[in-house]
């Protein structure tokens, strides 16, 4: 309830050029040293490429460029039984919204991708596009998300995911293999129009890298979108690894409590996500009405009474 008036107080100060997104990533809850903690498990980091005991903070953010929201989240354990330690605490009421919580925790992070969106929609959110890195652009889910928002995501290289281009299945580097290439130091390699699984078309562009094989790739479902566009708005989805910095190094995030219990989790990680939309809101109105070298301190008095 919070993040939807700050939100809509943010969105009287939008101008019609400004862009909205929602931004989908998630970062790991490290509860390395915890061994009774209510469905514990066994995660990996993509940032370390390792495995941790703790859990997978799923979050689904909203930015105009400027200002980041964080609107939704699940704290996610494994779906596999295998890879838990502990498992649901018997004693939960199964009516009750926690037990609910818990099942969403042990449910596939693809599942909760469109019912996140939804709830955002729902809830008045006007974002034309979700943006997403390619821990989750497989076919199914960007097919899936298409049916309610335009998507745009970087792309794997998978050997079981393919798009359908002149009328062949490709993997992502056959079918850059079988593009036309533009030379010299161009910002665009190439790009194609390709099906998915669910017979919509989109675009893809390859962009070049450092990596070795010298080329990323990102979709986008709106093909009325400039190539350079794409780009730019696939830039904004740095404002959700900022969000993550700033919940774990200055908000304590998983650092400041010693809980078992999974409720308890979530009121944590929910008061973690209210105070940075608390700052998202001062941040905003510090820039408007506030010189710049009276910034902090008029920021930190703000918070302190805010009117909501």
């Amino acid at each position: 309830m919070l993040c939807r008036r700050i939100y809509f107080v943010i969105k009287k100060l939008l101008d019609d050029s400004c862009e909205e997104v929602l931004i989908f990533d998630d970062s790991t809850y490290n509860r390395n040293r915890s061994k009774k903690v209510e469905l514990l498990s066994r995660v990996f980091d993509h940032s370390d490429m390792k495995f941790i005991k703790g859990f997978r903070m799923l979050t689904l953010g909203w930015s105009d460029g400027n200002s980041f929201l964080g609107i939704d989240f699940a704290l996610l354990s494994s779906a596999d039984k295998k890879n838990r330690y502990n498992e649901i605490n018997p004693d939960v009421d199964k009516r009750t919204c926690g037990y609910n919580r818990r099942q969403e925790a042990i449910t596939k992070t693809t599942e909760h991708l469109v019912p996140m969106v939804k709830r955002a929609l729902g809830m008045g959110v006007r974002a034309k596009y979700v943006l997403m890195d390619s821990w989750f652009s497989m076919p199914s889910a960007i097919a899936a998300l298409r049916k309610h928002i335009h998507v745009i995501c970087m792309l794997k290289d998978h050997p079981k995911w393919f798009y359908e281009y002149q009328g062949r299945k490709l993997r992502l580097s056959g079918l850059y293999g079988k593009l036309k290439k533009n030379r010299g130091r161009a910002k665009i390699k190439a790009r194609a129009i390709v099906t998915l699984s669910n017979g919509k078309q989109a675009k893809i562009i390859f962009v070049p890298c450092d990596k070795k094989r010298g080329w990323l790739a990102l979709l986008s479902t709106d093909l009325s979108s400039p190539d350079q566009e794409i780009i730019r708005l696939y830039g904004t989805r740095w404002d959700i690894d900022v969000f993550f910095k700033m919940c774990k190094q200055h908000l304590n995030l998983a650092k400041e409590i010693q809980l078992r219990n999974y409720d308890g989790l979530i009121a944590h990680t929910s008061l973690v996500l209210r105070d940075t939309t608390c700052l998202a809101f001062t941040n905003d109105n510090a820039k408007i009405n506030v010189p710049l070298e009276n910034y902090s301190g008029h920021a930190i008095k703000r918070w302190q009474i805010l009117p909501l």
